[in-house]
């Protein structure tokens, strides 16, 4: 499962789309807060596409909470922002607006065995 976390509603929706075409099962969150109520009632995703900039709690919000739990701490993120040096040092980062190929690319890196074949979609 990968879990989208973005306060942009056409961003998400249109990221769920793309990620389910490809086989993926997604979760997807309007703020850090219901992010990280998603990842605590689990189970944990594969990855997480973080945005930085958003209401209630940010994304850099959201992942320092998540190191301070070792629980949460082990997931992998993937920043999407438009202002990448906001970006916490040592997080893969992409800018917005993102190449859904880099991102494809990027997200099988943590959830290779993830997706459906295509004959299983």
């Amino acid at each position: 499962m990968i879990l989208i976390v973005d306060d942009e509603a056409d961003i998400r929706d249109s990221l769920q789309e793309f990620f389910e075409d490809e086989g993926f099962v997604v979760a997807t969150a309007a703020n850090g807060e219901q992010g990280l109520a998603r990842l605590r009632a689990g189970p944990l995703p594969c990855v997480i596409i973080l945005d930085l900039l958003m209401p209630v709690l940010d994304g850099n919000e959201m992942y320092e909470q998540m190191q301070a739990d070792p629980a949460l701490a082990r997931v992998p993120v993937i920043i999407s922002t438009s202002d990448p040096r906001r970006a916490p040092s040592g997080v893969p980062t992409l800018k917005k607006p993102v190449s859904l190929m880099r991102l494809l690319a990027s997200v099988r890196q943590y959830c290779a065995s993830e997706a459906r074949g295509p004959s299983e979609k």
